[in-house]
């Protein structure tokens, strides 16, 4: 099981509510990605936001620098909001950064959790389900194809056109990241796609007969088990002591579901949410190593895993615990889990 983080380049806050200017979280970041391929962690994922929260709003970039100060660690997006981007460009750029790191870079397809791209690049939110249809059928094309003769409803036709560069091999690795509705997970299966599901609330559990669902759609489509992939993306924070990282991270998290949470008329974040989630049982991975590889393995045990990704700077936790939290994952946990998963 491949073992590594993704993030949205939350920007942290201060005391007085005020964030932190992009370019000092961006500077961070980078020594936040070296730090994840010096311990050892197989990947890493930055989202696409467009909000005053987050840092980023192009993958693209933060991957390319990203290549040039990493050896061995798989960059990705986490995810590509391809619905109201063009996939013509975004194939060329991560084959570009494909390129630039010898194979390593990875794409995930996602809808975004949030729609602020949509108004921002003229798209309307009624093809919400036609654009992300539409767009990926379009990438998978390209992907497999280096001369394209396309026609669809929201871009123009593409006659013949040669997009290059092409990625090393001339295949880009692309992951679908899904929420939980059966139809993103069957649309997932007809490609043969691998998925990445984020539980970000309630008891994993419940994830299980989609889980279960893509399997079996996967099978039926004639799709190689060989090939098959699966992972989940969970928020995650890990400490030295349990209790004491637990009550430090509480104040970071609990602002930001509050932040999110007003624009969608969530009810304010509570502690008894905050301990709910941490429980063995819960969606949070929040605390010292021993929590971690545990809940870790249990996750792999329910739903046979090949990656799991800790969603690490939720709130903007400041750098020096975030690159703890990182190391402590690389060096205490990842090593437990992957010797655990040999016996």
């Amino acid at each position: 099981m491949e073992l590594g983080i993704g993030m949205f380049g939350d920007n942290h806050y201060d005391k007085e509510g005020k964030p932190q200017s992009s370019g000092q979280r961006l500077r961070e970041l980078m020594e936040e990605i070296k730090l994840m391929d010096e311990a050892g962690l197989d990947f890493f994922g930055i989202g696409e936001h467009h909000r005053p929260d987050y840092a980023v709003s192009t993958p693209e970039i933060i991957l390319a620098a990203a290549a040039g100060i990493t050896k061995t660690i798989k960059l990705g997006s986490a995810v590509s909001v391809i619905s109201s981007a063009d996939p013509v460009k975004l194939y060329q750029s991560f084959a570009t950064i494909d390129l630039i790191s010898n194979g390593r870079a990875e794409l995930v397809a996602g809808r975004g959790s949030f729609i602020e791209s949509f108004p921002l690049f003229g798209y309307d939110l009624k093809d919400y389900d036609e654009l992300f249809e539409e767009k990926l059928d379009l990438l998978l094309q390209i992907n497999n194809n280096e001369h394209i003769t396309w026609k669809g409803k929201f871009r123009p036709a593409l006659k013949n056109q040669q997009v290059l560069p092409r990625a090393v091999n001339d295949h880009l690795n692309i992951w679908v990241a899904v929420g939980g509705t059966p139809e993103s997970v069957m649309r997932a299966a007809k490609h043969g796609l691998p998925v990445i599901f984020a539980i970000i609330g309630g008891n994993p559990v419940q994830f299980k007969p989609l889980f279960n669902y893509y399997k079996e759609e996967y099978k039926r489509f004639g799709h190689d088990m060989k090939k098959f992939q699966v992972g989940v993306h969970m928020h995650a924070f890990f400490g030295d002591d349990s209790k004491k990282i637990a009550e430090e991270y509480y104040p970071v998290y609990s602002s930001q579901m509050n932040r999110v949470g007003a624009s969608r008329g969530w009810p304010p974040y509570h502690p008894n949410h905050y301990e709910a989630g941490r429980h063995r049982n819960g969606h949070l991975i929040i605390g010292d190593a021993s929590e971690a590889i545990d809940k870790i393995l249990h996750m792999q045990e329910l739903f046979g895993l090949t990656r799991f990704s800790a969603h690490m700077d939720v709130g903007g936790p400041s750098h020096i615990s975030m690159m703890r939290s990182i190391e402590i994952f690389g060096t205490k946990i990842a090593p437990k889990v992957r010797e655990a998963l040999k016996e």
